[in-house]
């Protein structure tokens, strides 16, 4: 099945939320995602704050950084929140930007191996386990949640070089790629995922969650995300030039179906100004590929 969805970017401030959240509800967009960047919102307080805005939309974390928080408070804060909103969370995390890490002092020396302890230790305190580990980074000592949700949910993984995106198929449930990704990129990305499942010893399907910038509108439209393309990767590739109207965008995301994401979810340019008629267009682009 594939899932579409849209973005709330933290260039955004919060109070641009509510409006941008109603809107992509009654658009009829399936998924808002929300990130955690440095220094700006937090990830749980704001979906928390959609999920009871809103009846159907879901949440999705893309994503909450590991060495920010202490995996039980992690634990702590998607079990509240699906508790309260069941089965309307997509819970993610990730190494966080390694700068920002660094100024708060919470820069891990090896990310791969938080991620390797923490991920694991995530998913069995969401499953309602006690958990014991005592790890270069996660320490738990007889830990289990006293409110654990009815059913664990997935949990997606962030991950861009290859020795990270084999550990998130080793530990995570599903992969989530930023905006940038081409077709060719995902294909390579679920291939390794893959293996790192496969030498887990682990067959269930994996998730991939890929981050696409899109842009609504005309031949300004296009020319602006271009520009934007051209400023963070020094060229434009055409299979990243995603802009036009909602039957242009929906033809244009198809490759990367194709190339395996289950999960295609629309980024606005940093500076767009019409979150509204964002969200009304990524709502037009679910019901043509729905």
């Amino acid at each position: 099945m594939r899932r579409i969805g849209a973005i709330f970017t933290p260039y955004s401030p919060p109070e641009a939320l509510r409006e941008a959240a109603l809107a992509a509800e009654e658009a009829g967009v399936p998924e808002l995602w929300l990130w955690e960047d440095c220094f700006r919102e937090s990830a749980f307080a704001a979906a928390s704050a959609v999920l009871a805005w809103t009846d159907r939309l879901r949440v999705g974390i893309g994503v909450a950084p590991m060495p920010l928080r202490n995996v039980a408070l992690t634990a702590m804060e998607i079990a509240t929140i699906d508790r309260l909103f069941p089965g309307r969370l997509i819970p993610g995390v990730g190494h966080g930007v390694l700068p920002w890490m660094a100024q708060v002092g919470a820069r891990a020396a090896s990310p791969l191996t938080l991620m390797r302890e923490y991920v694991p230790a995530l998913r069995s305190l969401l499953a309602g386990d006690e958990v014991n580990t005592d790890g270069r980074y996660v320490t738990l000592d007889r830990v289990r949640l006293d409110w654990p949700p009815a059913q664990a949910p997935a949990i997606v993984v962030a991950g861009e070089g290859p020795k990270t995106v084999r550990l998130t198929g080793e530990v995570g449930d599903g992969t989530v790629l930023p905006a940038g990704s081409s077709p060719e990129r995902i294909a390579r990305t679920l291939a390794i995922a893959l293996e790192g499942r496969a030498a887990a010893g682990r067959d269930a399907a994996h998730q991939l969650v890929v981050f696409v910038a899109a842009a609504f509108g005309g031949d300004d439209a296009r020319a602006a995300l271009a520009e934007d393309l051209e400023r963070e990767n020094g060229s434009v590739d055409p299979a990243l030039l995603i802009a036009g109207d909602a039957a242009g965008i929906a033809e244009a995301i198809e490759p990367f179906y194709a190339a395996g994401a289950t999960s295609v979810i629309l980024q606005p340019r940093e500076h767009e100004a019409d979150l509204v008629g964002f969200m009304t267009g990524v709502g037009a682009v679910a019901q043509l590929i729905g």
